[in-house]
């Protein structure tokens, strides 16, 4: 690894209101090096990536790139400087194509006299997709035709299109399949050894360790330190990034997988795009795991569960009312919640304050005399807030600028303030750490305990054999195999019906 200097950071701080989100931070990225950066959700990761590619302004520091003074005030302004960055959730423009996307501020690179030729455009868009390793997304497609990691490859491919001096990862393998992270460690493998930098933000451990050669930590907008690789441990970074140790598991710790007979939630025979004939019997106090990879059909099942995609045949029934699932209207009223693999897209509001987010699914529990309770509002969402330790400035602090724990934990609230008694959880721990993991795994065991049924839809092995009663395996739109909770039930038992 080379040891010149690439980019140098040097005390940066900001703030947002009396949120201290990143103090007196330093650091120093080399050419030749994949440095992860990690730390709880809140700690100043994101600030710290956002400030580098000019989205947001530090209150005081400075940077050095190349040796020179560097001020970016736009992310147009990072890429000019040959610094780009992939985020977690989406970035692309919807409504127009793919190779628009791509080449997104560049057209005029294709045009002549004001009009841009679209075929030289698609055709360099499939070399930029091809460069990366992708041959079966079509430039010609509309974006929003395409799956959600598919678009995540794009956003790729437009980054490594810059040609870019130093790549910024910003939590993007949580949206990616096991072929997609192949894909980028590839591509950040390869920008090492042409002596490039890539600086790595991820929430999971292995993959840092596995990937980075370098690791810097923060925790509470400070950094606490920074490992060499033969420094990396499991456990030492945990404690660096919580400032304890982890003595307890993630998971259950009981192999009960017991719960009542009552069917609260039935799909039967549901058939919708590959889906093919699926039926699932959900019980009062289970947890039902699903899995499978992520292109299996799992994702839409969920949503057929909650009312937002309409099955070509087969239904949604609560059995004991002989209620049909039609619309997420008739789902939130008979007390089911859905938590959307896709949180910033589908399941927050992200310009409205946490309050409306929070309050958004009890609207008519909140109503007196058609009119909404304002001081009920209120208090709904300080005691829901409150009982998740969402970390905000308050109530109306608009969603957008939580980080990705509090993000999450607002969604749950949603839910916990309706009072649901059916949850549907799409990669619950998507992009979150380990505390809010933790957080998140053990209200899933309380609300069993209360008689509340979870549908956990997840792409973690370990995740659906830590927590789940019961576990569906899905494989090209079909249930492959079921599983009850064992201690002697293994990943490689199961992931033979995902593959095979």
């Amino acid at each position: 690894m080379s040891h010149s200097h690439v980019l140098k950071v040097n005390n940066l701080s900001k703030s947002f209101g009396p949120t201290q989100a990143l103090q007196d931070v330093s650091l120093v990225l080399s050419a030749g090096e994949i440095r992860g950066l990690i730390g709880e959700n809140g700690s100043g990761k994101s600030t710290l990536s956002n400030i580098i590619v000019g989205i947001i302004k530090p209150d005081s520091g400075e940077m050095e790139l190349r040796g020179e003074k560097y001020q970016p005030h736009s992310m147009l302004d990072a890429d000019r400087n040959k610094i780009s960055m992939i985020v977690q959730e989406m970035a692309t423009i919807n409504k127009i194509s793919v190779a628009a996307n791509l080449f997104s501020g560049q057209e005029m690179q294709f045009g002549r006299f004001g009009l841009i030729n679209q075929r030289r455009m698609n055709t360099a868009a499939k070399e930029a997709l091809l460069r990366i390793g992708v041959d079966w997304i079509e430039p010609e497609s509309d974006i929003d035709t395409i799956s959600f990691e598919d678009r995540k490859l794009v956003e790729l491919a437009r980054a490594v299109e810059n040609d870019p001096d130093i790549l910024i990862v910003d939590e993007t393998t949580t949206a990616l399949s096991q072929k997609g992270r192949e894909i980028m460690y590839r591509i950040m493998q390869e920008l090492k050894d042409q002596n490039k930098s890539v600086l790595f933000i991820s929430h999971d451990l292995s993959e840092i360790i596995d990937q980075c050669d370098t690791v810097t930590v923060l925790r509470d907008g400070q950094l606490v330190d920074t490992l060499e690789k033969e420094q990396m441990e499991i456990h030492r970074i945990q404690y660096l990034m919580i400032g304890r140790n982890i003595t307890e598991g993630y998971y259950r710790s009981d192999y009960d997988f017991s719960h009542s007979d009552e069917v609260v939630l039935k799909i039967e025979n549901v058939s919708y795009d590959q889906l093919q004939n699926v039926s699932i019997n959900l019980h009062r106090g289970e947890i039902l795991g699903i899995g499978g990879l992520s292109d299996c059909g799992m994702h839409d099942l969920g949503k057929i569960a909650f009312g937002l995609l309409k099955p070509e045949s087969g239904s949604v029934t609560l059995p004991a009312r002989n209620i049909t699932i039609k619309s997420p209207a008739v789902a939130i009223k008979n007390k089911i919640g859905y938590m959307s693999k896709n949180r910033d897209q589908e399941a927050l509001l992200l310009s409205t304050s946490i309050k409306s987010n929070v309050c958004l699914p009890s609207l008519d529990i909140l109503k007196k005399a058609f009119i909404i309770a304002r001081t009920s509002e209120k208090k709904l969402a300080n005691r829901v807030c409150s009982a998740l330790d969402v970390r905000m400035s308050s109530i109306n602090q608009h969603c957008m600028y939580l980080s990705g724990g509090n993000k999450q934990k607002v969604v749950v609230a949603k839910w916990l303030g309706n009072e649901s008694d059916i949850l549907i959880m799409d990669c619950p721990t998507r992009g979150i750490d380990i505390g809010v993991k933790q957080m998140i795994y053990q209200l899933m065991q309380d609300l069993k305990a209360e008689g509340k049924a979870i549908l956990m839809i997840s792409e973690e092995l370990p995740e659906l054999i830590g927590m789940s009663d019961n576990i569906l395996i899905m494989k090209d739109g079909r249930i492959s195999a079921s599983f009850q909770r064992s201690e002697d039930l293994t990943e490689a038992q199961i992931i033979k019906y995902m593959i095979s």
